[in-house]
């Protein structure tokens, strides 16, 4: 169990910041609502893309990423949400939870485009 925690340790190498839609009571300094996406927090992760798409729809080219990103076991992360890492943002499709031990989340994600 310490081996697994310290092998997911050393694979967060990178800051990621989750962010979520912007609620009732999210208002700018002109207390107008927000659009933005709110961030939440900034954590670790380790990020891993895992297969890349290219298709052509109604005569346009459109490209799709599935990417895993792993997390410390977090309780307040939904699939409402996207991560950002650098200019790129994630959108969250699945969450996984391996063992149900509450130890790593897996983050199926979407790169938005």
């Amino acid at each position: 169990m310490i081996r697994m925690n310290k092998l997911l340790v050393n694979r967060l190498n990178k800051r990621v910041t989750i962010l979520r839609p912007p609620g009732p009571d999210d208002v700018d300094e002109y207390g107008q609502p927000l659009d933005d996406y709110v961030p939440v927090t900034t954590i670790w992760a380790a990020i891993e893309p895992l297969r890349g798409r290219e298709y052509f729809s109604a005569m346009s080219e459109h490209a799709e990423v599935t990417t895993r990103i792993r997390i410390r076991y977090r309780d307040d992360v939904d699939r409402t949400m996207r991560v950002k890492y650098g200019e790129a943002e994630f959108e969250i499709l699945h969450i996984i939870q391996p063992e149900f031990g509450k130890k790593e989340l897996q983050l199926m994600c979407k790169e938005r485009q």
